[in-house]
């Protein structure tokens, strides 16, 4: 029999939720709690027969309350659950990431280059694509995603390489809640949303695969073979890709990933940008960036000026062949940012440029020595000092 505390539980449960209604777990106890009802007075309706589901239970009728629990339990008729009824196939199944997103902008860039005709592209809104090609490091990625940030954009970035695929790229099946459906890729979606197309590292994708993008740089819709749709792009898409080359390889072995660009997908681009280096002013400018929040130093305006006039001597000699690497503006940023952590000009730029062979970090860091008078002459390496301490020795013999 219930108890007189059970049978008022019930009869608020009943008032508030309606006769015999399923209720969550969570309400009946913030209800016992709310009219400082014990743990004792509700319990009871957690049982197997009262059960409706998962955290679910149905409110016995209130004429029940004369008889027992267990009498309850037996008069209770199961609940009759409904066959779930097939969805239909979604041959436009999206991705639950939101792949476009507009890039954040960035308080340490400095615009230069064709920065400005990037923008007027892509404030256009007009299909136009654009191939642009520079050395690793200058800056060709940053500026299209700043560019994007400054007119509010959204943009979607894809990574080539040989193994990026038609699947990679327009989409494929993909098992979804037991049901296979087609995904649509980064560049339907980006057709779909009007959204930035940036494909970075162009030179590096396998260039049979990269051909399932022809009909899509001439601006037309797409007609997806799996499943008889037709795509067509909204006004706001565009193509942009980025490259170290331009889709020719690398013959000085630089870039030794670059492959060959099929012509008719290079046909395709109306213009192509040639990336340079900044300018030493600008370099300055973002360097000095890099070094400072709201001040810097004058120590720290010199070091920016070192390290400018020193990249720029490597540069030019890179550029007449008389050597064979060359400092980016991506390197120099690593080197400002680590001398801003430790302190130490010399440390910071030879735990930068260390990932280079030993003859050219020596070469490089004893022209630095040169440009900078605050920096004592490099000192010889162990194995210098050893061979010079032996030729001492042999003089001192004879």
């Amino acid at each position: 029999m219930l108890k007189a505390n059970q049978s008022k539980f019930l009869e608020l449960a009943t008032e508030k939720f309606g006769a015999q209604a399923i209720v969550p777990v969570a309400d009946l106890v913030s209800l016992a709690e709310s009219n400082g009802l014990s743990n004792n007075d509700h319990h009871w309706l957690y049982k197997p027969a009262h059960r409706a589901g998962r955290a679910l239970y149905r409110l016995p009728a209130l004429d029940e309350s004369a008889t027992s629990v267990a009498a309850m339990a037996a008069d209770i008729v199961p609940i009759r659950r409904e066959k779930p009824v097939a969805k239909k196939f979604d041959p436009n199944a999206v991705s639950e990431h939101d792949y476009a997103q507009i890039p954040d902008r960035d308080s340490h860039y400095v615009p230069f280059g064709e920065f400005k005709m990037i923008e007027k592209i892509i404030s256009s809104g007009k299909f136009f694509p654009v191939f642009i090609s520079g050395h690793s490091g200058n800056g060709k990625t940053f500026m299209v995603e700043q560019v994007c940030a400054k007119v509010k954009r959204p943009m979607i970035r894809v990574q080539m390489s040989r193994e990026t695929d038609e699947d990679d790229l327009i989409g494929g099946f993909r098992l979804i809640e037991g049901e296979t459906k087609f995904m649509k890729g980064p560049v339907l979606r980006a057709m779909e949303i009007g959204a930035v197309l940036l494909i970075d590292e162009a030179d590096r994708a396998d260039p049979g695969k990269a051909m399932c993008l022809q009909g899509i740089l001439e601006g037309k819709p797409y007609f997806m073979k799996k499943t008889g749709e037709i795509v067509t792009a909204t006004p706001g898409f565009n193509v942009i890709v980025t490259a170290n080359t331009k889709g020719r390889g690398s013959d000085d072995g630089r870039y030794v990933a670059a492959t060959m660009l099929d012509d008719a997908w290079l046909e395709r681009f109306p213009i192509t940008i040639e990336q340079e280096y900044p300018t030493p002013a600008i370099e300055k400018k973002i360097l000095t960036n890099y070094l400072s929040d709201d001040t810097i130093t004058e120590d720290d305006k010199a070091f920016v000026e070192h390290l400018v006039v020193w990249s720029e001597i490597i540069r030019k000699t890179f550029t007449e062949g008389a050597i064979d690497e060359l400092i980016s503006t991506r390197r120099l940023v690593h080197i400002a940012q680590t001398y801003r952590m430790i302190g130490d000009r010399m440390k910071a730029i030879r735990l930068c440029i260390n990932r280079f062979d030993e003859e050219t970090k020596t070469a490089f860091l004893d022209l630095y020595a040169k440009v900078d008078p605050t920096i004592n002459p490099v000192p010889e390496t162990p194995a210098a000092e050893t061979d010079k301490a032996a030729e001492n020795t042999q003089e001192i013999a004879f």
